[in-house]
């Protein structure tokens, strides 16, 4: 085997690992896991996926917070494909039905593409958010992609040009919608955020996910990695309990 087949082994092995659940045992048995503090307060959290994922993919993120208080809900976008401003229109009933159901402003914790949707709904609703996660969401260019990402937009642009719906419109990449998006993503927040980044993203450009308007905090776990990374959970735990406290001492 040649040295640029071990790399690219390597790469992909990253990447793809924690999508068949490698590095889960790691975290369940770190104490972040296994000694949760109840300080959620049954704060909404609205947990979106990224491209081209679904909500059962956020279950193990999900499952923590439940376990610390929080109240937790998936976004109900189905795939994460499709047009930006048909998924930000959804994604804000979601958080629109979760603040009802939990009495108040709800945490937006997104990965990646679910991240700078999440932010775009912020933007646009703020009295709905307390605050805002971003894990691996590149906002300042939303085409920084990296590896196999590339090919798998143009394929998915291809596939929508002849007539299979849903997937990822021209308009996303280089029109109106792309427009709108970038002017989203620019716009100053007014909730508190965090942009978690990791030098080691095999997907995005780390350097594109340090939003200004946000904390930054780095990583060391692939793209697709971060949601089983025990130090991610660590850096949460005292985010997320900082706003519920804000909340409630307003």
């Amino acid at each position: 085997m040649t040295a640029s087949a071990r790399v690219l082994g390597r790469a992909l092995y990253r990447e793809f690992g924690p999508v068949l659940g490698i590095g889960r045992g790691r975290l369940r048995r770190h104490p972040v896991w296994t000694s949760p503090t109840p300080d959620g307060d049954g704060v909404g959290v609205v947990v979106v996926p990224g491209f081209g994922g679904t909500d059962p993919s956020m279950a193990l993120l999900r499952r923590w917070l439940r376990g610390r208080g929080y109240r937790p809900t998936g976004a109900s976008l189905w795939f994460n494909l499709g047009c930006t401003g048909d998924l930000v229109d959804r994604l804000e009933r979601r958080v629109v039905e979760h603040a009802r159901a939990t009495g108040g402003p709800v945490v937006l914790l997104g990965h990646s593409r679910g991240g700078w949707l999440g932010r775009l709904v912020a933007v646009r609703r703020p009295e709905l958010v307390r605050g805002l996660v971003m894990l691996g969401s590149p906002v300042l260019d939303p085409l920084d992609a990296r590896g196999l990402a590339p090919l798998l937009l143009r394929l998915l642009v291809r596939l929508s040009a002849v007539g299979l719906p849903g997937l990822l419109d021209r308009e996303c990449i280089d029109g109106a919608c792309r427009d709108v998006t970038v002017r989203g993503l620019s716009a100053p927040l007014e909730v508190p955020a965090v942009a978690i980044f990791s030098r080691e993203d095999g997907v995005v450009g780390w350097e594109s996910c340090r939003d200004p308007a946000a904390e930054w905090v780095e990583v060391r776990s692939s793209h697709t990695g971060m949601g089983i990374d025990p130090e991610l959970y660590e850096h949460l735990v005292p985010r997320l309990r900082a706003w519920v406290r804000r909340i409630a001492a307003a």
